[in-house]
């Protein structure tokens, strides 16, 4: 999967990834004000299907939409992106990056490095 989302598709599937399965107008329903149309929302969940993000399941006259991309997944492709387009790939000059320019203190890091080690 190397495809990237727009901010509109990144925003569908961020309720999808919440609801597990959804039709176009639940979805609309947890979109914050202002609401798209219906047009709209449909036509860019067949864009999410089209890239392989999403796929479908016919109910009653219309379809229910479900994520076939975990979240975890999109996750990470899209960190390591950001590490390779502004940190020439090196997770070290990122963290050092959010340390320096986001005053992070020892302590938020030694916290974020417990974490780390109780995950592996």
């Amino acid at each position: 999967m190397e495809k990237q989302l727009t901010k509109a598709e990144e925003q569908i599937m961020q309720v999808l990834w919440i609801l597990k399965e959804a039709s176009v107008k639940e979805v609309i329903n947890e979109l914050p004000e202002p609401k798209p149309a219906y047009n709209t929302v449909s036509t860019i969940i067949r864009i999410l299907e089209s890239k392989g993000f999403v796929s479908h399941k016919p109910k009653g006259r219309g379809f229910i939409y479900h994520p076939i991309v975990e979240k975890s997944s999109y996750s990470n492709q899209t960190i390591h992106k950001l590490v390779d387009g502004y940190f020439n790939g090196s997770f070290k000059s990122m963290v050092s990056f959010f340390v320096k320019k986001n005053g992070m203190n020892m302590d938020e890091l030694e916290s974020i490095l417990k974490e780390i080690n109780k995950n592996k």
